[in-house]
């Protein structure tokens, strides 16, 4: 098995369609790929560049506001950090850079993997959710638990697994793999909690159940291989067992998959929660579950991801305003359902302000979910989807002021910036930058494909 498989596409195995050399010719591989290169380069990466290093304490600053003009804290949220340490982590292995850069990539990862290790546990095992800017763990708020989300935890596991992967660094992939465990404990007791997306009360959500472990395990398995630790083959059963839950308890007789389900596994069609989707997380998962799928060539698998892409674009689009709403009914546009008894919970209130913003986010997860499907498939409706969102991303997100770049995340519907708390108060740069590489590593593959 091709270790470099999960660091991106794997091209060389697991195909629906295997032709070669059929592109449209208004589709140029080679532009696009120069596209996002230098929108990595120029647009993105010079706001993180000057502007979030903390050379003093190590970590990293990530509490601007959503232009990115004011460092709003200096507090450091685990979530965001371990996000950080995937980010420089990755940039340190891309051809499209020097050496010298991708050295000081690595040596970027490593202020933040350092911290990480130094400052984010608890003698219980599990995470803190926010540091100050020295390291010190505190509440988010007065009276509330320092380990409010397993999802930290997390995105520590994936940003050390990759590190250690690409700088050789045992002792981070040890931390990563004990910390995994401790996961692995904690979701079996049920005593956890999923901050800033609780789950109530006899449901499950597909974000928390599935989803996130998905592809914490996929990167704690590339961390695995990398080293020559032969425990990446329990943690890749545990992967597998992830991918078929999301399959198995969360998409309804028509191909929806929605974002929460009773307990028992069955769908609440009469209520808010149970009838919501979330179209950023479903066209993530979709690549995750993708990933997973072409390392064990499951055809059908990849088929099925292809199919409710496609749904979750039908149900999801904005066809007023363009781009993807935050949350939709199962039926398309604005959720409703029944609230009576769940009123009060978190998780309404949120779908009910929050459903119609525009997010980066889900719109850079869709750029390299369609476009990779395309490429799987060779479907030109994903082509279509694939220049869709490009045109809403493109002229919605990037930052006008260019000499701040980077991209304003929060927009409302029509399109206008918006100034408000979604999840965490920070501008992370996990979803933009991961994406763009990734689509970077696909069409470089495609490139390599076409030239056989």
């Amino acid at each position: 098995m091709n270790n470099s498989c999960k660091s991106g596409y794997c091209s060389e195995k697991g195909l629906i369609n295997e032709q070669k050399g059929i592109l449209p010719q208004d589709f140029n591989l080679s532009d696009s790929l120069s596209f996002y290169i230098d929108h990595l380069k120029n647009t993105l990466l010079p706001f993180w560049l000057t502007r979030s290093i903390d050379y003093e304490y190590g970590g990293y600053y990530t509490c601007f506001d959503n232009t990115g003009e004011t460092l709003v804290s200096k507090d450091k949220y685990t979530w965001s950090q371990g996000r950080m340490v995937w980010v420089f982590s990755k940039l340190s292995s891309m051809e499209c850079f020097s050496q010298e850069e991708r050295k000081k990539f690595l040596e970027l990862a490593k202020l933040g993997a350092e911290f990480l290790m130094k400052n984010c546990l608890l003698e219980n095992g599990s995470c803190t959710f926010l540091m100050s800017r020295e390291g010190v763990k505190k509440p988010v708020s007065e009276g509330s638990d320092l380990d409010i989300s397993i999802s930290a935890d997390c995105f520590v596991i994936s940003g050390l697994s990759r590190y250690a992967a690409v700088s050789g660094d045992k002792k981070a992939l040890q931390f990563a793999e004990k910390l995994y465990e401790s996961v692995l404990k904690r979701r079996k007791t049920g005593n956890y909690k999923t901050e800033p997306y609780p789950t109530p009360k006899g449901y499950k959500a597909h974000g928390g159940h599935s989803m996130t472990m998905l592809i914490t395990s996929e990167e704690l398995v590339f961390g695995l291989k990398a080293l020559g630790n032969e425990n990446w083959v329990q943690v890749d059963k545990y992967a597998d067992e992830y991918m078929n839950a999301t399959l198995d308890l969360f998409i309804d007789d028509n191909g929806v998959l929605h974002e929460m389900v009773n307990n028992d596994g069955s769908f609440v069609t009469d209520t808010l929660l149970g009838r919501y989707i979330n179209p950023g997380h479903i066209l993530e998962d979709m690549w995750f579950i993708i990933h997973q799928a072409l390392e064990k060539e499951n055809q059908n698998v990849i088929q099925e991801c292809c199919n409710i892409t496609k749904k979750t674009f039908d149900i999801g689009w904005d066809e007023n305003f363009g781009g993807l709403l935050l949350f939709a009914d199962q039926d398309g546009g604005r959720p409703k359902g029944s609230i009576s008894g769940i009123e009060n919970e978190k998780m309404v209130k949120k779908v009910l302000n929050d459903w119609s913003s525009k997010l980066w986010w889900p719109h850079s997860e869709a750029l390299y979910t369609t476009l990779l499907a395309y490429f799987l498939t060779l479907d030109e409706d994903f082509l279509e989807l694939y220049r869709k969102v490009s045109e809403y991303t493109f002229k919605t997100f990037p930052n006008p002021n260019k000499e701040i770049g980077e991209w304003i995340q929060i927009r409302d519907r029509e399109g206008k910036p918006e100034q408000k708390v979604v999840a965490l108060p920070v501008k992370d740069p996990f979803h933009i930058i991961r994406n763009v590489v990734l689509i970077i590593d696909l069409l470089e593959k495609e490139i390599r494909k076409m030239k056989k």
